[in-house]
């Protein structure tokens, strides 16, 4: 299962989370965030304490990711295949993004 930290403006919005492998997705406001008088990070993704899920990465991610060339370069540095959505948000998350909203990869700790 990978994770995705959702920062709006730095802050923690809340999590990303693939089920499985391509099988489904989940995002989750945190509770801090909920807390505080902060906007939703999509109007699609309005706040509330109950998580979204989706069996398809939801678009607002999705439009996060590079197209084209772009998306086959950062595919072949990073080794992941072009069809692995996820897997190319968590090669780009750290990186500078355009918007409020980046990621950041939840490493397991070992």
């Amino acid at each position: 299962m990978r994770q995705l930290e959702v920062l709006w403006n730095g802050v923690n919005a809340g999590t990303l989370t693939e089920q499985l492998p391509g099988k489904g997705y989940r995002f989750a406001y945190a509770t801090s965030y909920l807390a505080g008088d902060n906007p939703s990070i999509s109007v699609t993704l309005p706040k509330r304490r109950s998580p979204f899920e989706s069996d398809s990465l939801f678009p607002f991610f999705a439009n996060m990711l590079p197209e084209g060339g772009l998306r086959r370069v950062v595919c072949r540095q990073h080794h992941v295949d072009e069809k692995d959505l996820f897997g190319i948000l968590c090669a780009i998350s750290d990186a500078d993004t355009i918007g409020a909203v980046s990621t950041k990869e939840v490493r397991d700790e070992e």
